[in-house]
């Protein structure tokens, strides 16, 4: 294994972790969570009509996009849905001016694009096998 190899898994599995979990502990409270996020979203510029949907299909997309990261199955497609969705995030957090969230959210980005820029070191992945 090389370095830059070993690097990159690890990065991977440790931003599918953090997508995969937010994913996974929303999903048992899913109501609630979206009650509690179009409430944050009441005040804002943004549309309840795309605040609400939104807020039921995140968790699916955390969910999702983390399970293909930590198989390393359709990896390039998951980190741009997930690039997406953390953008999306950005711009729903100035919205509301939770500007205590959007560190964490540019965290995620970096992460993602930085997996991006790198993706010929995705050797440990499904993706390797299912391309031969």
């Amino acid at each position: 294994m090389k370095n830059k190899e070993i690097s990159y898994v690890l990065c991977r599995i440790a931003i599918a972790t953090s997508l995969f979990g937010h994913g996974l502990v929303r999903m048992p409270i899913l109501s609630g969570f979206s009650g509690w996020m179009t409430s944050q979203f009441e005040e804002s510029m943004l549309p309840q009509a795309i605040v609400l949907p939104f807020s039921y299909i995140l968790p699916f997309i955390e969910l999702i996009v983390g399970l293909l990261l930590l198989a390393g199955l359709f990896t390039k497609q998951a980190l741009i849905v997930g690039a997406l969705a953390m953008i999306a995030l950005v711009f729903g957090s100035t919205a509301i001016q939770q500007w205590e969230a959007i560190p964490s959210q540019l965290i995620h980005i970096a992460f993602i694009t930085f997996l991006l820029a790198f993706l010929e070191q995705n050797k440990y992945a499904l993706d390797k096998r299912f391309s031969k």
